[in-house]
């Protein structure tokens, strides 16, 4: 067949390279959920005769008591976080950006880190301790607590971004014939309460399969039944399997409210509109929100002033390298390698989400689930699929650790790049096709290039959040290839306590120097 002629690509061409990219993307998703979901049917299916093992009462003791510890953290979340992104995008004040930054960064953590930073303060032996507050803290109380400092700044985050993508002229009519806090009830958080509700779904889902939090702080919670059947003294793989029903059903449940009431109807919500925003509170109003921001960034701060004064005292620098090994060089090679195949997915996925195509809402719904199930499952079904002769190569390489969280995590990528596109233009896209440019072609000089911004700031989603994992990596990471996340957590009950903290740390300056980073080249390229 004779190429174009002066460059032009027929249809025909450009249909196949759609249908080549799509092929890819969506067989390396599906690769990476499907396969440990269809195990994990199969251990269900193996298992059918162990199901008395789910009869025991405690079993269901503690997945209720698992449920409402995400419940009352969601709760306590969407109250703090609505509060805090309502004061951060409509009020103007000194620091304002500062303060969300400093209050976002403990999002991107693993909530085991400031759960130690938080034993540091108020622990028996803590900076600020007392044997009050030590009870406190190790209880459901002091788990719920905990979790919601380390989510509600998604929760924020969300709200900020759904409130800013609301016309302002509709704030300014709303504020002619009604106070503030009226406009902000009866204006704002509706129009943004899809955006809320995705914030809300996603700090449940997260709560519930945290394992972290729970273990350390000595409170049971129904993932670490799982758990200790499959990395502790009572091994049975067919228990575990049996043990996630529950949890899978809880899942499933989860990805019809997200995929029939909020999936889409979010997209809508988020994004960020040019031009001028309106300040909604002033005078006391502007106040009272500028200590609302203040708190909720000290409160973040908190517990890693904790653990750097505890390194400090213990002097815990010094050994920290020694005992740190190869552990943050294997965190950032597997999180990199996972958040360039994620966005590379997302690149694919996201495009056709956002332009209505039925594989990119496919690929979001794959994506979607594999977040949405708990991190155990997940690991359980990685296990199952890989740990074989014949993919050994993989299994017993950082390889699995990038499956993994390609698993976990490709919805980040996929949610952010949709809702990029989804702001641009179409017929951006319609004119280069119309001159010939081929799919790839506009793809990369439309798509990517023409929302470079945003595809950075979804490479940068997905490398903080596979680098702050610890429920997946631990159940599967392989010899000698363990993350900083997983090092920290098995060093916490034999090693020193200082060196421990400034491990911490350590974790904290990786995703602080990863985040900070992208805002410079984000800040850089808007300026340019």
């Amino acid at each position: 067949m004779a190429p174009p002629v002066d460059g032009h690509v027929t249809r025909r061409h450009i249909g196949w390279q759609a249908a080549m990219a799509w092929t890819l993307a969506g067989g390396l998703l599906a690769l990476a959920i499907v396969p440990p979901l269809t195990q994990v049917a199969r251990g269900l299916l193996g298992g059918s005769g162990q199901l008395s093992s789910l009869a025991a009462p405690r079993i269901w003791v503690l997945l209720g008591r698992s449920v409402l510890l995400a419940g009352a953290v969601t709760a306590v979340a969407l109250v703090a976080g609505v509060t805090l992104g309502v004061s951060f995008a409509k009020a103007s004040f000194p620091g304002r950006r500062l303060l969300l930054a400093l209050h976002v960064l403990i999002a991107f953590l693993p909530p085991f880190l400031p759960a130690l930073g938080w034993f540091r303060l108020v622990g028996r032996s803590g900076f600020v301790g007392s044997e009050s507050l030590s009870r406190v803290l190790f209880s459901g109380t002091g788990a719920v607590l905990v979790l919601a400092t380390c989510l509600t700044p998604i929760v924020t985050a969300l709200t900020w971004l759904g409130l800013h993508s609301i016309d302002p002229s509709l704030e300014d009519a709303a504020r002619l014939v009604g106070r503030p806090l009226r406009t902000v009830f009866a204006i704002l958080l509706p129009i943004a309460s899809r955006a809320i509700a995705l914030s809300g779904l996603i700090v449940f889902a997260l709560a519930l399969s945290e394992l972290g939090v729970p273990m350390f702080l000595r409170v049971d919670v129904y993932p670490a039944v799982v758990f200790s059947r499959l990395g502790g003294m009572d091994f049975a793989p067919g228990e575990a399997a049996v043990f996630m029903l529950p949890l899978l059903a809880t899942s499933l449940v989860l990805f019809g409210i997200e995929h029939l009431w909020i999936g889409r109807k979010s997209i809508a919500s988020l994004g960020i509109r040019s031009g001028e925003r309106s300040a909604v509170f002033r005078g006391r109003a502007r106040i009272a929100a500028a200590l609302v921001a203040a708190v909720g960034a000290l409160v973040s701060v908190a517990p890693v002033a904790g653990l750097a004064a505890h390194a400090t005292a213990g002097r815990g620098w010094a050994d920290m390298v020694r005992w740190a090994g190869d552990a943050p060089v294997n965190t950032l090679r597997a999180a990199g390698a996972a958040a360039l195949l994620c966005t590379a997915v997302a690149v694919v996925a996201g495009h056709a989400a956002a332009r209505g195509r039925g594989f990119g809402r496919a690929m979001d719904a794959l994506a979607s689930l594999g977040f949405l199930v708990p991190s155990t499952i997940i690991g359980v079904g990685l296990i199952a699929t890989w740990n074989r002769p014949w993919t050994a190569w993989l299994y017993t390489s950082f390889g699995i650790l990038v499956v993994g969280f390609a698993a976990k995590y490709a919805i980040i990528g996929c949610r952010t790049l949709e809702v990029v596109i989804a702001q641009m233009p179409s017929s951006l896209e319609e004119a280069g096709e119309s001159v010939g440019a081929s799919y790839f072609r506009r793809l990369w000089g439309i798509v990517v290039r023409g929302n470079a911004r945003g595809t950075l700031g979804a490479l940068t989603l997905v490398l903080a959040f596979c680098m702050r994992d610890l429920e997946t990596a631990v159940l599967f990471y392989p010899p000698g290839g363990e993350p900083l996340t997983v090092r920290i957590f098995t060093l916490e009950a034999n090693g020193p306590p200082a060196v421990v903290s400034a491990l911490a740390l350590l974790q904290v300056a990786m995703t602080g120097a990863a985040l900070a980073a992208t805002a410079a080249l984000l800040h850089r390229r808007r300026i340019a």
